[in-house]
Formats: structure tokens, sequence, C-alpha cells
């Protein structure tokens, strides 16, 4: 049985160059707190199989108002100190929510294509 994942986050990080693991070490200092968050139901941290300096944060909440209460913790300052000390070369931060078919549909646009069956 898959678990409901309202909302979510996802923060693609690069390190600059030599950087990387200075950059893993930090962000996985984010996992357990995050985890404790109250709305949390899921914390992680990834790290590209093909390119070792791009790093993946994800976190999956309950509602929008605890992912939003998470933002402004003292946690989340650790982007703006990684930043500031020329650890990553970029930060791509994206929220998502999830959404049914038919509202995929009725969004984008785009009509639906039976692949097979």
């Amino acid at each position: 049985m898959s678990k409901h994942i309202p909302v979510s986050h996802m923060a693609f990080v690069r390190a600059r160059a030599g950087r990387s693991a200075e950059l893993g070490l930090r962000l996985s200092a984010l996992i357990e707190p995050s985890r404790d968050a109250p709305g949390c139901l899921n914390f992680v941290l990834q790290q590209s199989q093909c390119d070792p300096e791009l790093w993946l944060v994800s976190g999956f909440w309950t509602h929008q108002q605890a992912m939003t209460a998470y933002f402004s913790t003292p946690a989340m300052q650790i982007f703006a100190e990684l930043v500031q000390e020329l650890v990553v070369n970029s930060l791509d931060f994206h929220t998502f929510r999830e959404v049914s078919a038919i509202q995929a549909v009725h969004e984008s646009g785009a009509p639906v294509h039976k692949l097979a069956g």
C-alpha cells in the first residue's frame, strides 16, 4: 500500500569542485532533525550515481502548513550558509503537491493517450 503524500519539496544541490564530501556531510545533519519535525512523513538525502557533485534533498509532508512551518526552522539556515561559504555551485529548490490523474490532465490541457490494453 502506498503512502498518501500531499506535499513535498526537492532541492537539487550541486557542490563546487572538490567540496562534494563536505556538502554531503553538512546536508546529512538535516536528516534526523527534519524527520522529527511535526508533519514530516519522510526526509531523504541522496547523491547522484552519475554525478558525484549532485545531491538531492527531499522532504514529504502531511500538509502544506507543516512544510511551510519547517521552512521557517533554523535547520533551513544550512542552505544559506552553504551558499555564503561557497560550498555549493547551484541550488535548485522546488515544492510539489499531489494531483490526481484528472487534475493533471485538466491543468496541463494535454490529451491522455492510452499506451496499452
